[in-house]
This record gives C-alpha cells, sequence and structure tokens, in this order.
C-alpha cells in the first residue's frame, strides 16, 4: 500500500518531466474541452451475479479490464484478467462520475485463463484464452454462460509467463484473427515445449510471435510473423487488418503493422516455427544485426516494414488496442482514423493512413490523455462514444488507479488539429480539422522537421539514427484555408519525418492542440 500511495503521487511530477523533456505534451483539461471522460465504478455493493456460486469479495470486482465488447447503447460485456467475464447494464446512463451508481453488474462467465480480447458475434460471446479461443454462449436466457465452446486451439504453450494470447478481431471476410506473444527468456521446464530443430537455434513454443486466423469453417491459419508484444490488433476502414507492437529486443519502439500472408515484421525468434507445417514465411538464410532499418530491409527481403513507427515517448511507450472510429463524424472529424491505446502514459494516439506504390504508411498524433490508469483495450458505442478498458498489472503506468473502465466522448467542438498528412512527391499535405490564419499557414518559420531511422538489433530498443534537420523551403495555403501543402528538401525513404507545427494559427488566432505529428514515410510518391 505505501509503495502504491508514493507511485500516486510520483505520478504528476512524471507528467510534468516528460513535458519539460518532450515538449507538446497539453495539458488534459484542455483535451477535455474536445473530449471528455467519465469513470464507470464497480463498487462491491453494486455488484451481484446469478451463478449460485458466486460469492462477492470484500473489495468488489477488479476491474481489470482485457476485452470489450458493447450488446446494446445500454449494455456492455467486459473481460477482467482474473478470468471472468462480467455483464454490464445502464451503462448510457453514466453521464458523471455521481452516475455510476446507475450501472449493475453481474458475471456471465469464470474459469477462463486470462481472456485477453472479447468480439460478440453469432449471438455469442468470443474471447482467446491462453491455450485457445472459445465461444462463451448462453442457451437458457439467464445471462450466465453454460456452454463454452472451443472454437480453436494448437499453438504452443510451454508455461512462460509472457506468452498471452491476444483477440479475437473480425474481418470481412468472416475471419477471425488472434496474436500471439513470444516467451522471453524461456528456461528450465519451459524448454520441453519448444520447438525441435527449429532454424537459427532459436527457441520458443510453435508458432510463438505469429498471427493467426480462424477461418468461417474453423480451420486455424498461421499468417504472418516477426511479433513481439502484438497486444492490439484490428481493422481499418478497409477491412486490411493491423496489429500493434511494443519495443523491445529486436523492435525498435512501438510500431503499427499491416498483416497479411507471408510477412515478417521483427522478432526473429518467431522463424523458430518457420519449418513447420502451414507457416507462410520461408527461406530466410540469415538474420542481420546492428544495422540501419534501410539497409536490414534490403538484406532481410522476407520482413516488411512497419506502415507507422510511434517514435519513444514521443507518441507513447507501449502500444496496445487498435481501434476504427466507425462513427460517421459522432466522435468527432476523425472519421475511419485509427486510434491506438498507450499503456505507460496511459493515453491514446491517433492514426492516418494512407496506400502509396500500393503498402500502406502514415502519420500518428497525439490524441487524449489522462486516463486513470493504462489504456489495455477499447470499443465504440453506437453514439461513437468510446469505451477505454484499463489495467496496469505487471507493468506501471500514469494515472491514479490501478484498472478501470473509463468512458470518452466528442463534446461537439471541434478542436484545431492536424486531421491528415498526406506524402507528396515533394513534401507533405496538411489538412487541417479548421481553417487556418493565412499569414502564420505560409510562413515557412512556422514549422520545422527531422528525419530519422532506427537499428535493427537484437539489444532493446534503438536511440533515433542519422537523425537529419530537413528545409521546408514553401508552404502554400488552399483557397479554402483547410490545407497546407508544404514544400520539402530531402525527403527520405524508410524514415520517420517528424512535424513541428508550433507557429500555425487558426482563422481565430488559435494554436494547434497538438502541434508534432510523426510520418512513417516507406514510399515517396512518384506523382
Amino acid at each position: 500500500m505505501v509503495i502504491c500511495k508514493m507511485l500516486r503521487t510520483l505520478c504528476p511530477v512524471i507528467a510534468l518531466l516528460l513535458t519539460v523533456l518532450f515538449g507538446d505534451v497539453v495539458r488534459a483539461d484542455e483535451e477535455n474541452d474536445y473530449y471528455r471522460m467519465v469513470s464507470i465504478a464497480a463498487p462491491e455493493a453494486q455488484t451481484e451475479s446469478r451463478d449460485p456460486n458466486w460469492k462477492p469479495s470484500d473489495d468488489g470486482i477488479a476491474l481489470e479490464v482485457s476485452g470489450i465488447a458493447v450488446l446494446s447503447p445500454s449494455r456492455l460485456a467486459v473481460a477482467i484478467r482474473k478470468g471472468e467475464v462480467w455483464l454490464l447494464d445502464g451503462v448510457d446512463e453514466v453521464t458523471g462520475d455521481d452516475d455510476s451508481e446507475r450501472v449493475s453488474y453481474h458475471r456471465f462467465a469464470t474459469a477462463l485463463h486470462e481472456p485477453l480480447g472479447l468480439l460478440h458475434h453469432d449471438d455469442s460471446l468470443i474471447t482467446v484464452q491462453r491455450t485457445e479461443m472459445t465461444r462463451l454462449r448462453d442457451t437458457t436466457g439467464d445471462d450466465v454462460a453454460d456452454e463454452y465452446e472451443t472454437i480453436a486451439s494448437g499453438w504452443g504453450v510451454s508455461g512462460h509467463y509472457h506468452e498471452y494470447a491476444y483477440g479475437p478481431k473480425l474481418d470481412p471476410d468472416g475471419n477471425l484473427w488472434m496474436t500471439l506473444n513470444i516467451g522471453m527468456g524461456l528456461k528450465g521446464e519451459q524448454l520441453k515445449q519448444i520447438v525441435p530443430d527449429a532454424p537459427f537455434g532459436y527457441r520458443q513454443a510453435a508458432w510463438r510471435g505469429w498471427a493467426m486466423k480462424v477461418t468461417p469453417r474453423g480451420t486455424l491459419q498461421p499468417v504472418c510473423a516477426g511479433m513481439r508484444s502484438p497486444s492490439g490488433l484490428g481493422a481499418n476502414a478497409d477491412g486490411d487488418m493491423f496489429y500493434t507492437d511494443q519495443q523491445g529486443n529486436w523492435v525498435a519502439t512501438n510500431s503499427l503493422n499491416h498483416m497479411r500472408p507471408g510477412a515478417f515484421f521483427h522478432h526473429p525468434e518467431s522463424l523458430a516455427s518457420m519449418e513447420l507445417e502451414g507457416s507462410t514465411i520461408h527461406d530466410v538464410a540469415k538474420v542481420p544485426n546492428g544495422i540501419a532499418y534501410p539497409e536490414a530491409l534490403k538484406r532481410f527481403p522476407q520482413m516488411q516494414p512497419p506502415a507507422v513507427w510511434f517514435p519513444y515517448k514521443k507518441a507513447g511507450q507501449s502500444a496496445t488496442d487498435i481501434l476504427l472510429d466507425s462513427s460517421g463524424g459522432g466522435f468527432g472529424p476523425f472519421a475511419g482514423q485509427l486510434f491506438v491505446g498507450e499503456f505507460t502514459q496511459a493515453s491514446i494516439n491517433r492514426v492516418f493512413l494512407e496506400k502509396v506504390d500500393g503498402e500502406y504508411q502514415g502519420a500518428c498524433f497525439p490524441f487524449r490523455r489522462g486516463f486513470a490508469s493504462a489504456v489495455l483495450r477499447m470499443a465504440q458505442a453506437e453514439d461513437g462514444s468510446v469505451y477505454v478498458g484499463l489495467t496496469n498489472r505487471g507493468w506501471s503506468s500514469l494515472g491514479t488507479s490501478p484498472y478501470g473502465l473509463q468512458r470518452l466522448t466528442w463534446t461537439g467542438e471541434t478542436p484545431f488539429e492536424i486531421q491528415e498528412m498526406r506524402a507528396k512527391p515533394d513534401g507533405f499535405e496538411l489538412v487541417f480539422t479548421r481553417p487556418v490564419d493565412v499569414e502564420s499557414a505560409s510562413d515557412v518559420r512556422s514549422y520545422g522537421m527531422t528525419s530519422h531511422t532506427y537499428l535493427y538489433q537484437s539489444s532493446y530498443g534503438s536511440d533515433e539514427v542519422l537523425k537529419r534537420h530537413l528545409n521546408i523551403r514553401k508552404a502554400i495555403v488552399s483557397e479554402d484555408r483547410m490545407r497546407v501543402e508544404l514544400k520539402v528538401d530531402g525527403l527520405r525513404e524508410l524514415f520517420v519525418h517528424e512535424l513541428d507545427a508550433h507557429g500555425v494559427l487558426d482563422a481565430n488566432g488559435k494554436p494547434l492542440l497538438h502541434r508534432k505529428s510523426f510520418y512513417t514515410l516507406n514510399n515517396i510518391p512518384q506523382k
């Protein structure tokens, strides 16, 4: 308890230090003018279950949210880390922190092994446990699951604590996707489950570090590999599937990656399963180490670059869930874009994607910080608001609580933001959410830009390397004042281009809510 109190006391100090060190840290109350959050509490006095074997504890529910499924405007299903699924009724009535007593809880399912996702599909709830994908069904209408059906299993589990399994998420073709964490530092008894005769001597259980999908016919298929801690996955507006990875050995910083058959991304220990039946990756002869990413990609043809890099600390420290804003404007001016959860900084970042030469790339932006704990899961309600599931188990995060559930709602006020950042043959086009002030937006001194890349290496993470300041020689404002075309010298493919629009004002003289963006320029457009 003493340690917890100390951490809570230090959180504001840490936030202030981040502001000093990294800049562009907007106060949560400023973001609150546009996106407001309310906490949904789970006090012991309101918990109940129709399961006769359930007894409330003195502490109520430890709401360590690991999965969320929206069932109706008033009902939510929530998975928690200890292995239960709860139904919450009346969630739409919570508009302030004093309204939580309007929410009722009862337990739907139990005895699950660390479920790390939840999906409502085909009149049932589906989750991924450590060892299987499971369908939970209530066949008697009493809101308690009486049927637990194994949809798929067959990946390796050695007993290592880090062998998390995430999902599922649904694609437009009806496939159920999941991702598998690698085991880290396997030893002792855990080695008995390792794939024998694995390439390069890597030691991992079968399919660790892979994305898998279950087809509508129930077949489990490996898709792609190279994952370290792929705790977030989801589809974009076109139905293509993505996952997030977290910084560590072989992973320079957090990233968003487009999943497709045969792609390899970061972590070579996943190649332990390369020779297993069903593998989509073949003929990897050598894994480079300690060289810059552009060169590593040349030497390692199976490896694909991330669609988006999240520069470390500037855009989070541990990326989690992926949410598509499918509200059509109910959540503000970012419809069709992706939101990515952030564990350590208890925040959410925003991602704009485009295709250049047939491949995804794009920019990430800060969006909303100040959540009560680490953001692990998100789900969008019918009105566009977003439920945010929190838990900091195992790692520390900013915030005042170890876990919880919050709801994020757009106030109807449009923030002044860079809505989109698009690559051009000779620079970038910025699209704004409000008309800009022509004088400030056309002044090249209102902008600054650098580019950098990372090292692909077996050691933990990477500093920004080969960094260079770029010359912005012209800023052209469109007639409607909603766009600015930046002419930039020295663009570099496979480099992150960091923009600081520090001097840009809107038509009323107000600065950007978030002035920085980070564009991963994998391909420079030819026209």
